[in-house]
């Protein structure tokens, strides 16, 4: 079994698990193949600590005969692993070495059971939804694809004017900072921030959430994900900023921007029946009250 390992850098509190759980792959005859960067920065952290490897980046991809994606660090990491898999089925698992790990759901502490589970194949995919964006503005070379959310946003002092086109009709224009198309699995995100709701990573949905309104009426929309939308906004200022999860780029201001469901999915592993509703109590707090104590 090859498992590619994805990272940026690890800080140095976590060093010694790390080397625990990759002893703990390789010991059970799992081939590792390393993402170049991540290769490095730990070599140079700790010269010779790791065995010679093949490696692969962001320009080569994976492999092809990698057969899953373990990703070491927290949700932003996970979010850059849709640009290494983007339309291949590789199932990819998030061990989180960062803040929250809402997405990278297995925690830094020992797992040596859900590392054993996931050598055997004892795991549930979840196809995650993926969001596409296409527009003459965006360069040639912008991944058009993302995990979470797609933004548009104001670069400048003064508010934009929204206009939204669906398949089933047009919403009213608004004024405000921005706007957020969010998947299911983005509604824990930064559509969460400004007042979008919860929802389950299942449902096929996006929500579309205004960034500080202007308007006393203007609220978060759910429909459904065979939605597109034509968004254009309108401003003082020559461009906007367009963001896809952590990727940004400047767009002129009044381009239309279409946004819908990629013809692709994400494969999440997940090693527990119950995983986003525990998320929800340990990560976000939900419904947490010293009177339950």
């Amino acid at each position: 079994m090859q498992v590619a390992i994805f990272g940026k850098s690890i800080e140095t509190k976590w060093m010694s698990r790390l080397f625990q759980i990759l002893d703990y792959l390789e010991c059970r005859g799992v081939s590792l193949v390393w993402f170049e960067p991540f290769y490095r920065f730990l070599m140079e952290q700790i010269p010779g600590s790791l065995r010679s490897s093949d490696c692969f980046t962001m320009q080569t991809g994976l492999p092809q005969e990698c057969a899953l994606l373990l990703n070491l660090g927290g949700d932003g990491n996970f979010l850059a692993s849709l640009l290494l898999i983007k339309e291949r089925p590789v199932p990819v698992m998030g061990i989180n070495f960062g803040r929250l790990g809402f997405l990278a759901g297995v925690g830094s502490e020992p797992y040596d059971s859900c590392l054993d589970r996931l050598i055997h194949g004892d795991y549930c995919i979840e196809e995650r939804s993926v969001i596409e964006v296409s527009s003459p503005a965006l360069p040639e070379d912008f991944y058009p694809y993302a995990l979470n959310e797609c933004a548009l946003q104001r670069k400048s002092p003064g508010m934009i004017s929204i206009g939204i086109r669906l398949q089933a009709g047009e919403l009213p224009a608004f004024w405000a900072d921005g706007l957020i198309v969010a998947t299911a699995t983005g509604s824990t995100a930064y559509s969460l921030s400004v007042g979008g709701p919860v929802v389950f990573p299942s449902a096929d949905v996006l929500v579309v959430a205004p960034i500080a309104p202007h308007n006393l009426n203007v609220r978060p929309i759910v429909i459904p994900n065979s939605e597109w939308l034509a968004v254009v906004a309108q401003g003082r200022a020559e461009e906007m900023l367009l963001t896809l999860d952590n990727r940004a780029v400047s767009i002129p201001c009044g381009s239309e921007i279409k946004i819908g469901r990629a013809p692709f999915v994400l494969r999440y592993v997940s090693l527990q029946r119950q995983h986003f509703i525990s998320a929800l109590h340990e990560k976000l707090l939900w419904g947490f009250d010293k009177r339950n104590e």
